[in-house]
This record gives C-alpha cells, sequence and structure tokens, in this order.
C-alpha cells in the first residue's frame, strides 16, 4: 500500500514554495507521490482546453523534478468537463495538446476526475470509459487513475450532480482496463471512519483494489472552512493497508499545518494495534512547528478545530496575538485563518 497526496481541494492555489516544503516533509515520511488537481486550476477544469501560461507550466514542470529527487511520483489530475464520447474533433485535438503538454512537463501518473462534474448522458460509465481508453492510449504516464462521478456513496452527490445509474460502479470495474486504478471516498464524502469491509466490498464492485481518496485533513467546505483539521489519523485501521492500492490523502488549505495530521498517516499503518495516536500528533507537531509553537498548538487545539473561528467570540483577539508572537510559516497560516482568510470562493460539496 501506498501512501500519497491528493491536491484536490477547493479554495486559494498554494504557491509552488509551499508545494515544495510539504513535498519535503512527505517524502521523509514515506509517502510516495503527489497528485496535482486543485479545483482552482481552471487549466485542469473549466478551461481544460486551453494551454497553461507559460511561466505556470514551467513552474509545475520545476515542481514535478523536485518530487522526482525526492522518490516522489508526480501526477497531475485533469477533469474534462463538458467532454461526451460523441464530442467534436476540435475537442479531442484539444485534449491530445493538453496531454501532450503534461507530457512535456513530466508526469508519473495522470489523473482522470469526472468528480463534482455534471452529467448530461444516460450512460455516464460506458462513456467515460471511452474517454479513459482514449486518454490513456495517449499519455507517456506509467499510470492511469480515475475519479468517478459518484466517488462515494453519499446521496450528497446525488443531490448535487444527478441520481447515480443503477451498476454505474460495476460497469466501469468491468469496462476499465484492470492496470486503471479508480479513487473511492468511502461511505461518506469526509468519512469519520473507513473500515475494511465497505473497502472490501467498493474492491468487489470495482474488480480492483480501490485507491482511497482520503477528505481528511481538508476544509474547504462552506463549514469546514472555519475549523482547521490538525488531529492525528484516526478511523483508519493498518488492515485497509492490504485491501487497497494506495491511500491518497486531500490536505487543508493551509499547506504547513497540513503536515501535521499527514505525518501521523504512515505511522498508523506501521503500527497498526500499537499507534499511539495522541503521541504521534504531538510528536508531528514538534517536527512541523519546533516545541514551544507546538505546545501552543496543542493547548488551543479544541479551540481551533472543534470550536472554529466563528465560536471563538473574545478570546480570538488573544488567539491572534499568541500566534503573531512566532515567525514560523505555521503560525502565520493560524493568524491568516483568525483573520477570515482560506474562505473559498466555491466550496466542496
Amino acid at each position: 500500500m501506498e501512501p500519497g497526496l491528493i491536491e484536490g481541494f477547493y479554495g486559494p492555489l498554494w504557491a509552488f514554495a509551499e508545494r515544495d516544503a510539504l513535498a519535503e516533509r512527505l517524502a521523509a515520511a514515506g509517502y510516495g507521490f503527489w497528485h496535482y488537481a486543485p479545483k482552482a486550476d481552471p487549466g485542469i477544469r473549466a478551461r481544460w482546453r486551453e494551454p497553461w501560461p507559460r511561466a505556470h507550466a514551467e513552474a509545475l514542470q520545476a515542481f514535478a523534478a523536485h518530487c522526482g529527487a525526492l522518490g516522489l511520483r508526480f501526477g497531475i489530475g485533469l477533469s474534462p468537463a463538458g467532454l461526451a464520447a460523441d464530442a467534436p474533433d476540435t475537442d479531442w485535438r484539444a485534449l491530445a495538446a493538453r496531454l501532450a503538454e503534461f507530457d512535456a512537463i513530466g508526469i508519473d501518473d495522470l489523473v482522470i476526475g469526472f468528480d463534482d462534474l455534471h452529467v448530461d448522458t444516460p450512460d455516464p460509465a460506458t462513456d467515460q470509459t471511452r474517454i479513459v481508453e482514449w486518454m490513456a492510449a495517449r499519455t507517456s504516464a506509467a499510470r492511469v487513475i480515475v475519479c468517478p462521478t459518484w466517488y462515494s456513496d453519499d446521496p450528497v452527490l446525488d443531490r448535487l450532480f444527478g441520481q447515480r445509474p443503477r451498476g454505474y460502479l460495476e460497469t466501469l470495474g468491468r469496462a476499465l482496463d484492470q492496470r486503471i486504478g479508480v479513487y473511492w471516498a468511502g461511505e461518506e464524502i469526509c468519512p469519520r471512519e473507513i473500515a475494511p469491509r465497505p473497502i472490501e466490498r467498493i474492491a468487489e464492485r470495482l474488480r480492483r483494489p480501490p485507491w482511497l481518496w482520503d477528505n481528511y485533513p481538508v476544509n474547504d467546505g462552506a463549514r469546514a472552512c472555519d475549523h482547521l483539521h490538525l488531529r492525528p489519523f484516526t478511523g483508519r485501521p493498518a488492515a485497509l493497508a492490504e485491501r487497497i492500492a494506495a491511500h491518497a490523502i486531500n490536505p487543508a488549505l493551509q499547506p504547513t499545518l497540513s503536515a501535521i495530521p499527514a505525518l501521523t498517516l504512515p505511522l498508523r499503518y506501521r503500527f497498526g494495534d500499537d499507534f499511539a495516536y495522541m503521541q504521534a500528533f504531538h510528536e508531528a507537531a514538534q517536527t512541523v512547528l519546533g516545541p514551544e509553537l507546538a505546545v501552543c498548538l496543542a493547548e488551543d487545539i479544541a479551540l481551533l478545530e472543534d470550536a472554529g473561528r466563528d465560536r471563538l467570540g473574545d478570546r480570538l483577539t488573544g488567539l491572534r496575538a499568541r500566534y503573531a508572537a512566532f515567525g514560523h510559516p505555521g503560525a502565520r497560516e493560524i493568524v491568516q485563518w483568525l483573520d477570515g482568510g482560506y474562505r473559498p470562493e466555491e466550496a466542496a460539496p
């Protein structure tokens, strides 16, 4: 089982220096890949037919090389919004050009994302399979992973993006080449627990172990963005390792703070029943923030994560002063969050 990161959140794009720093921490902790797929990058969603500006493409190429030097596989996620199996030739030419651009940047993995896209076809599984096959035949990426439209059992997806057809996952599982991976988020979009047996049932339907897209510590929802997700990974038993192809975490909007829970995931798998989650949290916080700032965070975690920004009241001013006294990027992220930052213009489902 391979741990990794799927940068798949809604919200402000990170700076590449922030990506570099987090990639270094994750690689050192045993992570194996980074999939670039932020919802705020229109070049891989609404405007996927258009090439990136040269500066952005060059920055991605440099980040891909940085990941490679760290031993991280690098991938890009493309969500071909509005593309159908009977699309005009101009769309397919544009798609071929984008895949060539990804190849020039240097990708190890290609993620094809149908997530959070409205479906206008009576047989989405068949149409999506044709699109995936076409793209897989034209990419130099060694691995191709698909994120379905209905990537969770959560009925929220049916309300927002249309009722899932009967047998949707089973059709995908039968039709897709066995070498193609499939992302799956769990019983809910942001599950409290991911248990082995439900994963086994999904694997049976997909005819392959799923790639787990874990929506923790992401906090890109309309309400979730008012909370910092800092606690370690729980509710993910080590027995999952035998049932999934990979475990990708979707990080929080705060790149430095995301490293704290991220560092605990490999320990969860390594130690199994001996995993001490609060010990893992304290060690990760000290690694990321240093001892003094880590103590402050541990003291305030109930306010920052549980209460949230809107319930701090008179305590907000004192918290802001406390963290403004530190020059650490993690403290700056807390201050920015306390000041009302990190509110995505388009929120997650």
